[in-house]
């Protein structure tokens, strides 16, 4: 199996977080409307330094955007709420740690997600649980 297992490309990689997203429970991604979800090698530069990273390896996700507890009806036109992934990054935490790299995708783009809502860490937990629950088979 692993002589022809190859990393994921950017591309497949996006798709995994699509299907991530799909498999969240339905009451959370209605939520979610409008956001766009992206995947991208590393953070760029601007990022790294707005952030504090010290590495590019620093960083598995970013939100960028207004999340909805600052948002308002008085605001004007604004870009379009963006989650970032970056490829490898995650690649390099999945290869160091025993979790499958569809869990850390989810893990991620939740937590991510969660920036948006402004939620705590334990509503992203209770989230990401609910979806392993519905992702089991039978």
């Amino acid at each position: 199996m692993w002589i022809t297992a190859k990393s994921p490309s950017l591309a497949e990689l996006e798709q995994m977080a699509h299907e991530m997203f799909a498999g969240l429970p339905d009451d959370f991604r209605e939520l979610c409307e409008g956001l766009i979800i992206r995947v991208d090698d590393f953070p760029t530069e601007e990022v790294m330094n707005e952030i504090g990273a010290e590495t590019e390896f620093d960083l598995l996700g970013l939100f960028q955007g207004v999340g909805l507890p600052q948002q308002s009806h008085d605001d004007i036109a604004r870009l379009p709420n963006m989650i970032w992934l970056y490829r490898r990054p995650i690649l390099d935490y999945w290869a160091e740690n025993d979790e499958t790299l569809g869990h850390v995708v989810r893990h991620v783009l939740v937590h991510e997600i969660g920036h948006h809502f402004g939620l705590s860490d334990e509503d992203m937990e209770a989230i990401e649980a609910e979806a392993e629950e519905d992702a089991l088979p039978g």
